[in-house]
């Protein structure tokens, strides 16, 4: 079984999404679960705009917003640990 050493940086923005990988997490297996998070939250706020809920010119703010909650995305799987 393959051992994962999680950078720090990386924890602390998983943890805000409540997201714990162990050890033995595959850091893709991580990523992908934040990465189905942050396209639940993005169709989630579509659907709200096709709803009305909020007019057209705040829905690309409000993409930005969300994106910016999930930056630990910009990196992938691999340079989630440390080498």
């Amino acid at each position: 079984m393959n051992r994962y050493v999680y950078r720090q940086d990386v924890l602390a923005a998983l943890l805000v999404h409540g997201v714990r990988p162990t050890e033995h997490t595959p850091p893709r297996l991580a990523r992908d679960f934040v990465r189905d998070l942050y396209k639940y939250e993005i169709r989630a706020l579509r659907e709200r705009y096709l709803r009305r809920e909020f007019p057209k010119a705040e829905y690309a703010g409000r993409v930005v917003l969300l994106r910016d909650r999930y930056p630990v995305l910009a990196r992938v799987a691999r340079e989630w640990v440390v080498e």
